[in-house]
């Protein structure tokens, strides 16, 4: 895994955990989904770069 693809993950992952955050605070159901939705999605893609970085690219 290149570091800046691991670097972007948990860019990703960190917005949105402070979405999730911000959105439970704040009463909004939507935006505390999509802070999850991110979350997930930063954990897919990172789980596909370790699964490319398995079998050598």
């Amino acid at each position: 895994m290149s570091a800046i693809d691991k670097a972007k993950n948990k860019l990703e992952d960190a917005a949105g955990q402070a979405k999730e955050k911000l959105g439970a605070a704040a009463g909004d159901r939507d935006k505390e989904n999509e802070g999850k939705a991110d979350q997930t999605k930063s954990n897919l893609k990172d789980a596909g770069e370790k699964v490319k970085d398995a079998f050598g690219n």
